[in-house]
């Protein structure tokens, strides 16, 4: 636990694809946390996901940080904190370990069906927003342009297998998971010990700031939300 005024850095990483924009809305009080950004780099040529996940940690400048994943950031940083010391370690709208996984993700990992997603069709995003038509199609092809950058097609295979084939058979100790109750990535019913986000689809981190800037200080802090706090 830190002690005093001392300022917590706290580490983000975002969701598959994402950049660090993200988290654009989030806001943590400057005179107790300092906030890091992390992006993306593309993977090597079958590169293991503990190796991926050393390289990331080159990172991490701070001691006793705090590692924040998004998605399929949040097996990420479940990676990368086996060879950290954390002062915490928060995943949001993520999975804790493979029998989290929804189950037609693990149907595609036994069948191999996964290999199939056609990652290139990314490379459109630009395109799809100059045709689009209608006030909603047009305002949703620009926040795929804006948040869905890294479009590498080595890393979108490579994000895709190591997501439906992540091999985790037990949650680590300790681990703090946020998860909205309307998510249809990582729908609830498969997942177990969260704080739940009330109509938090997948994308809460986005259209739900609000009750992050109210929350994350003190699950950062505690592990968890005071009874007192959510009245």
């Amino acid at each position: 636990m830190t002690e005093g005024n001392e300022v917590i850095h706290v580490y983000f990483m975002p969701g598959m694809a994402a950049n660090s924009t993200i988290f654009e809305f989030l806001k943590l009080p400057e005179d107790r946390f300092k906030m890091h950004f992390l992006e993306w780099i593309i993977p090597k040529k079958d590169e293991s996901l503990k190796n991926y996940a050393g390289r990331m940690n080159k990172y991490i400048k701070h001691e006793n940080a705090v590692l924040i994943g998004v998605s399929f950031g949040g097996i990420i940083v479940q990676e990368m904190a086996k060879s950290l010391e954390l002062k915490r370690l928060i995943i949001i709208s993520s999975v804790k370990c493979r029998g989290e996984l929804p189950r037609r993700m693990r149907y595609a990992a036994n069948t191999g069906l996964f290999k199939l997603i056609p990652t290139s069709l990314l490379d459109y995003v630009d395109h799809f927003e100059k045709i689009a038509v209608g006030d909603f199609i047009k305002k949703r092809a620009k926040l795929y342009r804006q948040y869905l950058s890294v479009r590498n097609q080595r890393y979108l295979d490579w994000s895709i297998k190591n997501m439906v084939l992540w091999n985790c058979a037990k949650a680590q100790k300790g681990i703090v998971h946020i998860h909205g109750d309307k998510d249809l990535v990582f729908p609830v019913k498969y997942i177990s010990d969260y704080i739940e986000v009330k109509n938090g689809t997948h994308i809460m981190i986005l259209n739900r700031y609000r009750w992050f800037n109210k929350y994350l200080p003190e699950i950062i802090l505690s592990g968890k939300i005071e009874e007192k706090s959510k009245k």
